[in-house]
């Protein structure tokens, strides 16, 4: 069983952790995106719809994101393979 674990946490390592901060990436661009159009096009009432709808997107992929984050750290516990934080490497 020490072979999976290790294999897993290379997983996590390798492939998982960096889809999350590149999610984390994307849904932080969006947001700020939305918020510059919300704020640069005050005077334009379908821009700033679409600013606020850009930000709510933001929000909701950011809510997302640490979710599933949550679900994998609690996953990862319960298989008692460490957490995603245990798992970072060290230089």
């Amino acid at each position: 069983m020490s072979a999976l674990n290790a294999f897993l946490a290379k997983v996590v390592v390798q492939i998982v952790n960096p889809i999350i901060l590149l999610l984390t990436a994307g849904a932080f661009v969006v947001f700020i995106w939305g918020t510059f159009e919300f704020i640069a096009n005050a005077g334009d009432e379908h821009k700033r719809e679409q600013g606020r709808s850009a930000i709510l997107w933001g929000l909701v992929g950011f809510v997302i994101i640490f979710g599933a984050y949550g679900i994998l750290n609690l996953a990862l516990g319960t298989f008692n393979l460490g957490t995603i934080q245990s798992q970072l490497p060290t230089h």
